[in-house]
């Protein structure tokens, strides 16, 4: 009978994390109305399908937030160590403005977008599961999401992964 519940357990286990790592984007996630730079109203489906065929490294951040400013090092290390791929930074930012003033004090480098819903709630953040930024994830070549959640450039999980793509 303990066999049968810890098998039971490990089971259930297995099958949550599988369910909490999609491999695709919601309708939701897709719907996310996005601003570019330059003031253009995209979703992140017009975003994600301007870089279809490349590997896609996401970075959800903002320039408000100390974990994701100290961890800029570590994207620029990223960035060096995987050239190839796209980095897309998508910004919880209050407004174009600081933004764009973050992008230059902290001299990120990548394609950027700010992310239209509230960070308390609801949208893009709900539909991705976001609860701490930084975030990171990897989209391959497909389309389909290779690495749904990493808090850190130089997780082990994103460096195999992008190693993969």
């Amino acid at each position: 009978m303990k066999k049968t519940l810890a098998f039971l357990t490990l089971a259930l286990g297995l099958n949550a994390c599988q369910s909490d790592s999609p491999t695709e984007f919601s309708k939701e996630a897709l719907a996310e109305k996005l601003t570019s730079l330059d003031g253009q109203n995209l979703t992140l489906d017009n975003v994600l399908s301007d870089y279809k065929g490349n590997t896609i490294v996401i970075d959800i951040w903002a320039s408000w937030c100390p974990d994701c400013i100290k961890g800029m090092p570590k994207v620029v290390a990223l960035q060096k160590q995987f050239p190839d791929a796209v980095y897309l930074f998508l910004s919880y930012d209050k407004s174009l403005e600081s933004l764009k003033s973050g992008i230059e004090k902290y001299e990120v480098k990548g394609e950027h977008y700010l992310i239209t819903s509230d960070w308390k709630g609801g949208g893009f953040k709900d539909a991705m599961s976001i609860d701490w930024i930084p975030r990171y994830m990897v989209v391959d070549k497909t389309g389909k999401i290779a690495l749904f959640r990493a808090i850190e450039a130089d997780d082990p999980k994103l460096i195999e992964t992008l190693q993969k793509q």
